[in-house]
């Protein structure tokens, strides 16, 4: 599915719809663009700075406030339509590349190149602060400022979990597609049976590692859907069903079950739907994504409209961008407010209320200030789509794209665990003993070189 550039022609709403395919499923791209929005929003409400200066969550601090995230965690949808998206750009390959050999290493190297060069351009800007940090001795002060930029390096890069994530979504794409093809919905039922099966025996005295396989099966539930919803299997009544039952199922595994109430992790819990995800969570995401479906008939009709299309194509390009840079933006604005010594209301009182829209102008001005620096390392990827498969068909790609996934997959989320204080290089707890800094971005470099390799060679005809 193709995203018009911010530079591109046309602009106007008319020109616009009148540029857009007819097939085009208007709805998928605004819940792309919008779950990021939302995510968005969501950091911005619940990230706050403690009197002593400490970073924590507003939904800690107000339990009350938790069950906001019922609706407020909206990643299941982004997963929902990352499905649709690559269930596109497969059947396209299939369609341009009948010879499976190179597809994979194709697909992959495009879904890659979009997702890895912004978050490349990030981490560079993060690895040269924390440098900094440690060279001017801010990271080794003791006291509220030390532990701030110590806190602030681990704690921003925290986002590129679902990078991590997501990137393992595509890589396992055109497998979940063929199983999709042969058995349909019944490859989701499978799927949330062994994420409820996992819970069972994590929840049941079994050893916790072993909830670590709900990272791929609930959100390779979450992205199955997808394919379900390109191929028209997610009708209205079934997207009743699964909002009905999926927040049906969602309130007893919190209310009976060992699972917290917010769907976001917090500070201090004892257990979190999120890291790893719970079969709550899973619940939670077949919920909403089930009223996805219900509201896709007014919502296509609402987009229908060239204004409100145009909207939606215009912040399209900016999504990935502001979303990686907008917690550097929350906490630029939080530090130099506390520089300032300008007093926070208490969370969730009616002055934290009324400040909100205040705080979100000024923190979307600011965002938007970061996007426009960074928003062209985005660009770099967009201009098409997956690359040729060249005139050699080297049997060798595939599996070797497959093994840069994997690497690839684990440098991203060590990173996203540990930070990107290279030279403090503090070791931090991952699956099953302390990694550093600088292994997760070896890591990363390797999974790099790997999906480097995989590139055509030139032809014949380039070389000239």
């Amino acid at each position: 599915m193709s995203r018009t550039r911010p530079d591109a022609t046309p602009r106007t709403a008319s020109a616009i719809d009148a540029a857009t395919p007819p097939d085009r499923d208007r709805w998928v791209d605004t819940l792309r663009v919008g779950s990021l929005l939302v995510v968005i929003l969501g950091h911005w409400l619940m990230v706050a700075l403690t009197p002593d200066g400490q970073i924590t969550n507003a939904l800690a601090v107000v339990p009350s406030l938790q069950p906001l995230t019922w609706v407020l965690q909206v990643m299941p949808l982004f997963f929902l339509v990352g499905g649709v998206a690559h269930a596109h750009t497969l059947e396209s390959l299939e369609r341009r590349h009948p010879a499976a050999t190179g597809r994979y290493a194709a697909f992959f190297r495009a879904r890659a190149a979009r997702l890895l060069r912004p978050t490349l351009a990030f981490l560079a800007v993060y690895v040269l602060l924390g440098v900094v940090a440690d060279l001017t001795g801010l990271t080794s002060r003791p006291g509220e400022t030390g532990r701030l930029a110590r806190d602030a390096l681990v704690m921003v890069p925290q986002l590129l979990w679902f990078v991590g994530i997501y990137l393992g979504a595509c890589a396992f794409a055109p497998l979940m597609r063929n199983l999709h093809r042969r058995w349909g919905l019944r490859v989701v039922v499978v799927l949330v049976a062994l994420a409820c099966l996992v819970d069972a025996v994590r929840f049941g005295g079994g050893p916790e590692l072993v909830g670590n396989l709900n990272f791929a099966l609930v959100w390779l539930a979450l992205h199955q859907l997808g394919f379900a919803w390109r191929d028209g299997l997610l009708t209205t009544g079934r997207g009743w069903v699964m909002a009905v039952v999926g927040f049906a199922a969602m309130g007893l595994a919190i209310t009976v079950g060992p699972y917290p109430t917010s769907m976001v992790g917090l500070p201090g819990e004892a257990v979190s739907n999120m890291a790893p995800p719970t079969a709550a969570l899973l619940a939670q995401g077949i919920g909403i994504c089930g009223l996805a479906v219900v509201v896709r008939p007014v919502m296509t009709r609402v987009l229908a409209r060239p204004r409100a299309w145009r909207v939606v194509v215009l912040a399209g390009p900016f999504a990935m961008t502001a979303f990686l840079w907008h917690l550097t933006a929350l906490m630029t604005v939080l530090l130099t407010i506390r520089a300032l010594g300008i007093e926070q209301p208490a969370v969730a009182s009616w002055a934290w209320w009324l400040t909100r829209p205040v705080l979100f102008a000024v923190l979307a001005a600011v965002t938007a200030a970061f996007v426009a620096v960074f928003v062209r390392f985005d660009h770099g990827a967009r201009g098409a789509g997956p690359a040729g498969l060249g005139d050699e068909q080297r049997g060798w790609v595939d599996p070797v794209a497959a093994v840069s996934a994997a690497v690839l997959f684990f440098g991203i989320l060590i990173v996203s665990i540990v930070g990107v204080d290279v030279l403090g290089n503090r070791p931090v707890f991952f699956l099953v003993g302390d990694v550093t800094p600088i292994v997760g971005f070896a890591v990363l470099a390797l999974g790099l070189l790997l999906l480097r390799a995989t590139r055509p060679r030139p032809t014949p005809t380039a070389r000239l």
